[in-house]
């Protein structure tokens, strides 16, 4: 059985209680056990971490570009063993779960190469004989918050600027899906971290999280969860004297817009990666298709059929399409919001059925509810899971009004064979990121990932622009 231990001043740790990390898809299978860590953990990682800041801080790029490369090289090497231990504790099928261990390798072979990357700007004064530097540094001691949906991805692409740009990171992980972040905290220690440098501590959010928002000497909050947990962490982030840099990646109510004129494959393969793969389980997942009325009635008999057969399964036996559900909170969550959608007067269209398979297992058929108003709960609340509403709308003005006509604005969709329409959505939609003719819930690792309203605060993550939340900018001026 594989121990999880939290990793503190370059030291594996393993005192405290225990919890076991379940296996979703049998209950039966224990992943590996998972050391519950203290707030007195998470103060003397904090203070590890400050420790290694100067010296870190003030390393060279190709200290921390060589680090990093390996790591990745690593990563990448191990993907199909990473990807096993993600699918079997998160739920997610094996080729998704191999391709997030990939994503991983990714983002730290990119972010290796903006160590050697940063720049900064020569100014001339408006004053005669001074010289102006406008240049980057890292921000200090970085807490990192993370959820249990992408277990090795987001670690990863909130992990590798932080290192990059010079900073120290304290990582408390989502406590259902401990084993991911630990091996990828164990290949960058192996791969010649100072001690220090990045520290992992597991453990409750009320107590290890709590920790980290009230510490003084963490300089900055990276968090990815729920809206509710979201808006505790600013209040506490403003609150700690000195005020905390804070970064929040939080819900989504995405909408895929369907048009009469789209190609129905195309907006059918779209729907159901977007709404229903990965279970659900994605801040990005498409759970309002928005369609038009002359195109309603093809898309829902063509959406059905092809949900029909979909194959529910043990996420790593071949051939599964869709694996369980996280856990048992989750599930309850699920069939709690398709209840509320038979009682909100939405018809329930397909699935939405608890499934018996061969070991006990978090097993949901995919929902997928029509005859719903943009105004019911179920089209407003996030429910994270494989729970879609097929809205009805007269036309593609109807459908970006609908489309806009929500708290969220992570991600949305068009499908159309129109380039008027689609321009159209793209300068209007009121999301971070929008996808014409493709699933929602695909991103690039080297891109800028994030939203509007009340999906994202602070400055986007991945890609060049992750410089902006994890270093701060210093104007310097001399007279020579």
């Amino acid at each position: 059985m594989l121990m999880f231990n939290n990793l503190i001043d370059g030291e594996w740790l393993s005192d405290g209680a225990r919890s076991p990390n379940v296996n979703p898809s049998d209950t039966k299978d224990i992943v590996g056990e998972a050391v519950r860590g203290t707030r007195a953990q998470a103060d003397a990682a904090v203070a590890a971490a400050k420790a290694a800041f100067p010296s870190w801080s003030r390393s060279t790029p190709q200290v921390r570009y060589d680090i990093l490369k390996k790591a990745s090289d690593e990563i990448l090497a191990r993907k199909d063993e990473l990807g096993r231990l993600l699918s079997r504790e998160e739920g997610k099928t094996l080729p998704e779960g191999v391709g997030e261990a990939a994503r991983a390798g990714q983002i730290f072979a990119f972010f290796a190469g903006e160590c050697l990357r940063m720049a900064g700007e020569k100014l001339a004064s408006v004053r005669p004989g001074i010289d102006i530097e406008v240049t980057r540094e890292a921000v200090g001691v970085v807490g990192l918050i993370t959820p249990w949906n992408f277990p090795i991805a987001i670690p990863a692409w909130k992990i590798a600027p932080a290192l990059a740009y010079g900073n120290t990171v304290v990582i408390k992980p989502a406590d259902l899906v401990p084993g991911s972040t630990w091996a990828l905290v164990d290949i960058l220690h192996r791969a010649g971290l100072p001690k220090g440098v990045l520290n992992l501590v597991i453990g409750r959010g009320s107590e290890v999280g709590a920790a980290l928002l009230e510490h003084p000497d963490v300089a900055a909050i990276s968090f990815t969860g729920s809206v509710a947990t979201g808006q505790k962490v600013a209040a506490a982030c403003i609150a700690s004297r000195p005020m905390k840099k804070f970064q929040l990646e939080m819900g989504g109510k995405n909408p895929l817009v369907v048009l009469d004129d789209a190609d129905l494959k195309v907006a059918v393969e779209a729907a159901v990666n977007s709404a229903f793969f990965s279970t659900g389980q994605r801040c990005t997942a498409a759970s309002r298709l928005i369609v038009t009325k002359g195109i309603h009635d093809r898309f829902v008999a063509a959406l059905t059929e092809r949900l029909g057969g979909l194959t529910i399964d043990d996420a790593v036996k071949a051939g599964t399409d869709i694996g369980p559900v996280v856990d048992q909170s989750q599930l309850d969550q699920d069939m709690k919001y398709v209840a509320i959608g038979k009682d909100e007067g939405a018809k329930l269209a397909f699935g939405g059925e608890l499934l018996k398979r061969d070991a006990p297992g978090f097993y949901l058929q995919p929902a997928l509810f029509t005859e719903v108003t943009n105004t019911m709960r179920i089209a407003r609340e996030e429910i994270f899971g494989p729970v879609a509403a097929v809205i009805r709308v007269n036309d593609y003005a109807e459908a970006l009004a609908t489309a806009n006509d929500t708290e969220f604005g992570l991600s949305a969709g068009i499908c159309t064979t129109s380039l008027k329409y689609a321009s159209d959505f793209k300068r209007n939609s009121e999301a971070g990121m929008v996808m014409v003719n493709l699933p929602i819930a695909g991103v690039d690792y080297h891109v800028p990932f994030g939203g509007r309203k009340g999906s994202s605060f602070g400055p986007r993550e991945q890609g060049r622009y992750a410089a902006e939340f994890y270093t701060v900018v210093k104007t310097a001026y001399t007279l020579p």
